[in-house]
């Protein structure tokens, strides 16, 4: 009886242990390299006018610290938890970058949201959703299990966003972009090109943009429709193919069949005097251009 007295007052004696606020300021450059490294929970990242960063937010309770340095132009921001991982190391973090920062975040199984920062952005997810408002520079977006969005201000750069498992949007971006998914749909809406490249295993692509005079645009489906509209109208060389699926369109010549044996059709053609080049193909999918 003595014993187990003694093991019920040891237990209510123990202090649980629960999650760290962190509220944590450096000085910084203003237009410095922030990484941000963040297992599991949640990393948002807004963009504001002071030349400092600062980290608020939430560790887990069995994160071993949160590492917040400064070497140069550099500022590190890492949740550093036990190797063997584990419960208990979700981390919730809010961090605040001078707006000319340029950002690399990498997180296992969290979100990334990013705004107002002008900066390269560099994002990586392994499960999570991405969302970035891009400015006037590049970002690369991937994530594995995950949507991507990225929305832009019509301003060139370049723009990468791939995912396995999940759909890539985005919007107002210009410039060169590529945007892949293994099963999703790939959307881009608004914005002027020079390059785009759009590619999917199990999902559909949209296009509702412009194609500049001289750009080139690809897009490919196995499984999946392809949707074109060229805001602006667009000339130059087209050609599209599909191998089980149909081919619409409101200008140029009709598609011909690929072969009397297979359900298939082609359209090649020069239209205008545009030097544009669209080149669309599908495996299991129709194809409609409008412009």
């Amino acid at each position: 009886m003595k014993r187990l007295t003694a093991i019920v007052l040891s237990a209510l004696l123990v202090t649980p242990v629960v999650a760290e606020e962190v509220d944590e300021t450096l000085d910084a450059a203003s237009d410095g390299h922030v990484r941000v490294s963040n297992i599991s929970g949640s990393v948002k990242v807004n963009g504001w006018s002071r030349s400092e960063v600062e980290v608020t937010g939430e560790l887990g309770r069995n994160v071993e610290k949160l590492v917040f340095e400064r070497d140069g132009d550099k500022i590190t921001i890492k949740v550093k938890v036990p190797r063997n991982g584990g419960r208990g190391i979700e981390s919730d973090l809010h961090i605040q970058v001078p707006q000319g920062s340029s950002l690399d975040v990498g997180t296992v199984s969290a979100d990334i949201d990013v705004e107002d920062v002008r900066g390269e952005q560099g994002l990586n997810t392994v499960s999570g959703d991405i969302t970035s408002e891009g400015g006037e520079s590049d970002v690369s977006a991937e994530a594995v299990s995950g949507d991507v969005e990225i929305n832009g201000e019509r301003k060139d750069a370049e723009t990468r966003a791939n995912t396995v498992s999940g759909d890539v949007t985005l919007f107002r971006v210009a410039g060169k972009v590529s945007a892949e998914s293994v099963s999703g749909d790939v959307i881009i809406d608004e914005g002027a090109f020079d390059r785009v490249e759009m590619s999917t295993v199990n999902g559909e692509i949209r296009f509702r943009a412009q194609l500049r005079d001289d750009g080139k645009l690809t897009a490919e489906t196995v499984n999946g429709s392809v949707d074109l509209d060229f805001a602006d109208g667009v000339t130059g060389r087209f050609e599209i193919d599909t191998f089980n699926g149909d081919i619409d369109n409101c200008f140029g010549d009709k598609p011909e069949r690929t072969s009397k044996y297979t359900p298939g059709w082609e359209w090649s053609f020069q239209d205008g005097k545009g030097n544009a080049r669209v080149q669309v193909s599908t495996l299991n999918g129709d194809v409609t251009i409008c412009r």
